[in-house]
């Protein structure tokens, strides 16, 4: 029995995806942001949409559009983090430098209030209070990437591989 390739691809395991915007203030602060359908708070992203043929980038740029309302320049990739869960797929995500946002750009963030409650700028000590799982790590993790200029550092549930 031969199988046709529609009916291949439509077996074979699936991963979740998303991309988001390392953006900070000039005193290094991070830009999070705090969502209304779950507990903790993210980095200005979401969810990758594939099936329109979006890339990691363009889903980056165009959910942090949606979130704060800002057109960033995304920077270089930071991190790619295998993220697993015990009740959905795994999830692949994806951190670009979001660069750094003066006063003018963080007077003029307008939230997405389908999806977010709130915004701040939170110092890189004080992130796990607002971070929940291995998003802290991720963000951790991207931002040593970034200060340090050696490329994005690929992880698994937040941790460095190798």
């Amino acid at each position: 029995m031969t199988l046709d390739y529609a009916t291949y691809i439509a077996g074979l395991p699936r991963v979740l995806a998303g991309a988001a915007a390392l953006c900070r203030d000039a005193a290094g602060r991070v830009l999070l942001v705090e969502p209304n359908y779950r507990e903790g708070w993210a980095l200005p992203g979401g969810t990758i949409e594939s099936d329109q043929g979006e890339t990691p980038r363009q889903g980056a740029r165009r959910e942090t559009v949606e979130e704060i309302g800002l057109v960033v320049e995304l920077g270089p990739l930071l991190a790619v983090d295998w993220v697993t869960g015990a009740e959905r797929p795994p999830i692949v995500a994806y951190v670009y430098d979001g660069g750094v946002l003066d006063e003018e750009q963080l007077a003029a963030i307008r939230l997405q209030e389908e999806e977010l409650i709130s915004w701040r700028l939170v110092a890189l000590d004080e992130l796990d209070a607002y971070l929940k799982g291995t998003l802290g790590s991720r963000v951790r993790a991207a931002y040593a990437a970034l200060e340090t200029g050696t490329g994005a550092v690929e992880l698994e549930n937040g941790s460095p591989v190798g």
